[in-house]
């Protein structure tokens, strides 16, 4: 049986466009993500998250079920669950 800290998602390592690789916590990137989706029309959404009536549950649903956000032609906000160890 799988050990459940292989799937912990506590941190991530998110690479966005011209900017240095960022590590941040869950909380951080639901802010992020909620942060960025508001920036774009609703009817530039993809389709999977215009079910969702909030950018935090949009957010959650993009943490849960991927890794990348289109943000623009020529731009990518991509992020992956890391373990970071002290």
């Amino acid at each position: 049986m799988p050990d459940p800290l292989m799937y912990q998602q506590d941190n991530f390592v998110v690479l966005e466009t011209n900017q240095p690789e960022q590590f941040l916590t869950t909380t951080e990137l639901l802010e992020k993500l909620k942060s960025e989706l508001q920036k774009i029309d609703f009817k530039d959404l993809p389709f999977e998250l215009q079910q969702f009536d909030s950018p935090a549950a949009q957010a959650q649903h993009l943490i849960d079920t991927s890794c990348e956000l289109d943000v623009g032609i020529g731009k990518y906000l991509q992020w992956y669950a890391v373990r970071l160890e002290k």
